[in-house]
């Protein structure tokens, strides 16, 4: 698939009934995703942003399974950036005509449809599904006016499940949910988006203290710190490394002879040889707190950047690449 840049949806919608439709988003702070425009002329009546998440999207017909139970013949379960918007639709405009732009607007950006159903295509209890976990009166906002018409247009549902690429090679997924407006109310959209991305490290640290780090120097040589922390690509130390970096201070102060590597650590991301370089400066700019701002002699510092040479762990997981991006304190 090719890197896309989402467009906005072809102009189409008309004029709202001013009687029916909101007169305004129903949601506060909520705003369409960079990605994907709205359809012209609806109304956010749901939003909703979580930064890292695990989510379950449908990518298959609903119906019972073996036990009896409801379920999707296929799901898609996928973690990232996960960005959900509700809108009202002005009751002239058909689920269908809403569902073609926006199935227009994600092919021509370049995202292949996974899944697509319609009604009876859906299977049994589709509408239900998302009504019940998705847009129902707990997420939508502004009154019974803006969740009736997914109570309402539960049975005339139709979806679309498309993927694509972003010009850093990661993956986004869309699903874009929508119902027919019926018995003179409104139609309703849903758009959920998962944008694969790294979860955030650093929030929980466990932070070695001096005694600590002096064990694990006696018994192995070398003791790994994970109290130290850079912003992405960068090399100066951050303000939240002030605790980590005092108990590395105070082993050297209670031990005059000893003398240490400080080693920086990457995981294997990006280009060996600018991975290197970055983790010869982190270390270097660890090196230069200790002397100037906790006055370690830095004569008794080497500072030395290994970048992926020494994993602690596997980098073909988040999980283990962040175990492996580290400063360890090495014995002389």
């Amino acid at each position: 698939m090719r890197a896309y840049r989402l467009l906005p949806l072809l102009l189409c919608a008309g004029l709202a009934q001013a009687q029916k439709m909101p007169a305004q988003d129903t949601v506060k702070n909520g705003k369409d995703h960079p990605l994907l425009s709205r359809f012209e002329g609806s109304k956010m009546v749901g939003y909703g942003l979580k930064e890292f998440d695990e989510v379950m999207l449908p990518a298959g017909k609903r119906g019972e399974n073996k036990g009896g139970q409801m379920a999707f013949d296929s799901t898609l379960l996928l973690e990232g950036k996960y960005t959900r918007m509700a809108y009202n639709f002005p009751p002239e405009r058909s689920a269908l005509e809403v569902m073609r732009n926006y199935q227009a607007a994600l092919e021509k950006a370049g995202l292949k449809t996974v899944f697509a159903c319609a009604k009876e295509t859906c299977g049994k209890g589709f509408g239900e599904f998302f009504l019940d976990k998705r847009v129902g009166d707990h997420f939508i906002q502004g009154g019974e006016a803006s969740w009736e018409p997914f109570n309402y247009g539960r049975n005339d549902e139709r979806y679309l499940l498309a993927k694509g690429t972003r010009p850093d090679g990661s993956l986004v997924h869309v699903g874009v949910y929508s119902v027919a407006p019926v018995q003179d109310k409104l139609g309703g959209v849903y758009v959920e988006i998962v944008e694969a991305k790294a979860m955030e490290g650093g929030k929980v640290s466990v932070n070695l203290n001096a005694a600590d780090m002096a064990k694990g120097i006696a018994a192995d040589g070398k003791v790994a710190v994970y109290g130290v922390f850079f912003d992405t690509d960068k090399t100066d130390v951050k303000p939240e490394s002030k605790a980590a970096l005092a108990e590395m201070a105070k082993l050297l102060q209670q031990d005059g002879k000893l003398k240490l590597y400080v080693v920086g650590h990457t995981d294997n991301q990006g280009a060996l040889a600018h991975n290197l370089e970055l983790s010869q400066k982190r270390a270097e700019s660890v090196v230069k707190v200790l002397a100037t701002d906790y006055k370690v002699d830095a004569k008794r510092l080497s500072a030395k950047g290994v970048a992926s040479y020494a994993p602690a762990a596997s980098n073909d997981a988040e999980a283990g690449r962040e175990k492996n991006r580290r400063v360890e304190l090495v014995k002389q």
